[in-house]
């Protein structure tokens, strides 16, 4: 069982979703810096990621946010956080996998995806073994866990990697998963038909 000292929460910018979305990103950085688990993130004051952050420094979390120069340069950084600017997109990408133990994504659109998918293939691929989990807040996530669990129908996925991303509509239980994930090696799947 691992223990998680930060967690990267990817999450929309969005401040056009429904109240229930911000309520749990609030929940959310509540409950990680309730258990003493700082919390990475992309480092704006708006939408998702702003109420994940509002709600750990509200019980004096921990909170780490990267941010892009560009931006930063628009006045989306938090203000209340740890701010490290960087260059660009990837740049960001990287640093919050640095710095991270674990993975976890609330509902959000392109940006969340695109980081989720890549930190679940860079644990396909060896080049860390973190774990991924995915908050399934009111269904939101129900379509993804259908389309995982085709890819491994049809061959896409093996399903000795199906839980490098683990999908739990409970925080606490997601987390504790996570902790627990036996993440394959690379050596060990490439090799197994």
């Amino acid at each position: 069982m691992r223990t998680f000292r930060r967690v990267a929460v990817y999450c929309a910018s969005s401040n056009q979703t429904l109240a229930r979305y911000g309520d749990t990103a609030f929940a959310v950085g509540v409950a990680l810096a309730s258990r003493g688990v700082g919390v990475v993130y992309g480092g704006g004051s708006v939408g998702l990621m702003g109420r994940v952050a509002d709600g750990a420094l509200s019980v004096g979390g921990e909170v780490t946010g990267v941010i892009p120069q560009r931006l930063q340069d628009l006045e989306l950084g938090h203000k209340g956080v740890t701010l490290e600017v960087v260059e660009t997109m990837h740049d960001r990408k990287a640093r919050m996998a640095e710095l991270a133990d674990a993975f976890l994504a609330l509902p959000g659109g392109w940006g969340t995806w695109e980081e989720l998918f890549e930190v679940v293939t860079w644990t396909q691929l060896g080049y860390h073994r973190k774990p991924a989990g995915v908050l399934d807040v009111g269904g939101f996530y129900a379509p993804l866990k259908q389309m995982v669990d085709r890819a491994i129908d049809e061959g896409f996925v093996r399903p000795m990697l199906k839980d490098l991303l683990i999908f739990d509509d409970d925080l606490d239980r997601l987390l504790d998963a996570m902790a627990a994930a036996e993440l394959p090696e690379i050596e060990r799947w490439i090799k197994t038909p």
